[in-house]
């Protein structure tokens, strides 16, 4: 029986981030040092878990324990290395499961999941100690809709997203009357509520961070300079349709007043593992827009170009998430 701790790199979800975590994932599984853990895919939809190796499902995750059995032998997961975007991985719902199997895992805890990944709560928590931002109105779905008091309330042009969503699914810019109702029908589509947004005419600028018990690492921040309109899924997605620049062209005090309001927010939230937090900049005021709990950790992701541009290597951060939190199971 191998001894090294079998470590599940856990991908999928029932989001439209699908493709995108199951990309994560297998960035993240090719990064876990083989020398100090057993590594395994495990892809989840629905109710639907596998084990997956070299795209062939090998086994069924059973989920009384979290472990799978595999040639006749059983194996018990020692850790999750959660990868997926939007539920279940992001919001909580995942990391409530963990803490009932009490199996260690990467990201924050299910309070600050579910916190972060509702844009109307988080705002309403962080506007409340301090923390500029956008005005924004909720909108929930098939409400009675007043687009004449959305628009005096914010102006045109403004933003449309899903409350509970990322990767930009979902976001339109909207210009004129008419394109607000077809907008907040298409944010619908990704979740319960919309979140018809103010417009801040700047730059947009991001940040990853991680504090263990005995120490702090906060990236370098990632200036985004989208061809597109904005930063919607397009520009993150599709290879030259943004330009990405890091460390961020900005003077001294402004990158470290966005690395130190990165590290309050994480501070503020709770949170564990890796999170990223993005900004607008405007006036050299950094205007928050929202945190990632499990950020993309694709190839190509803001956080694998922060923490390369940092001289440290992706293997290394994981293995130290891993060890501080891992508690070998019997």
């Amino acid at each position: 029986m191998n001894s090294k701790p079998n470590i599940a790199v856990v991908a999928g979800g029932d989001s439209s981030e699908y493709v995108v975590s199951v990309k994560s994932g297998a960035n993240v599984y090719a990064a876990i040092d083989s020398l100090k853990f057993n590594s395994w895919l495990v892809l989840m939809k629905g109710v639907d878990w596998f084990v997956v190796k070299e795209d062939v499902k090998v086994a069924v995750v059973d989920k009384s324990d979290f472990s799978f059995t595999l040639g006749g032998e059983k194996y018990l997961f020692d850790f999750a290395y959660i990868t997926i975007h939007g539920t279940p991985g992001e919001d909580g719902i995942l990391q409530g499961y963990f803490e009932l199997m009490g199996i260690p895992y990467s990201t924050s805890n299910v309070h600050s999941s579910s916190l972060t990944f509702n844009k109307w709560f988080c705002n309403n928590y962080l506007k409340n100690v301090g923390i500029k931002m956008a005005k924004s109105i909720k909108i929930k779905k098939n409400e009675q809709l007043n687009a004449e008091q959305i628009i005096n309330e914010l102006k045109l042009p403004l933003f449309v997203k899903p409350n509970a969503g990322g990767s930009s699914f979902g976001v339109t810019k909207v210009k004129i009357k008419s394109e607000l109702q077809p907008a907040i029908e298409k944010a619908w589509n990704e979740g319960s509520d919309a979140l018809a947004e103010e417009f801040i005419q700047g730059h947009e600028f991001t940040c990853g961070l991680i504090k263990f018990r005995n120490k702090t690492l906060i990236f370098p921040v990632t200036e985004i300079i989208p061809k597109n309109e904005f930063f919607d899924f397009d520009a993150k997605y599709t290879p030259g349709a943004s330009d990405e620049i890091t460390p961020a062209r900005l003077p001294e005090p402004l990158y470290e007043k966005c690395q130190q309001l990165s590290s309050q927010i994480y501070d503020l939230c709770q949170c564990s593992g890796i999170a990223r937090v993005d900004f607008i900049l405007k006036e050299d005021e950094f205007y928050f827009l929202e945190v990632n709990t499990t950020p993309g950790m694709t190839a190509t992701s803001f956080i694998p170009q922060q923490i390369n541009a940092m001289g440290l290597s992706l293997t290394n951060v994981i293995t130290q998430i891993i060890e501080e939190k891992l508690v070998k199971r019997q």
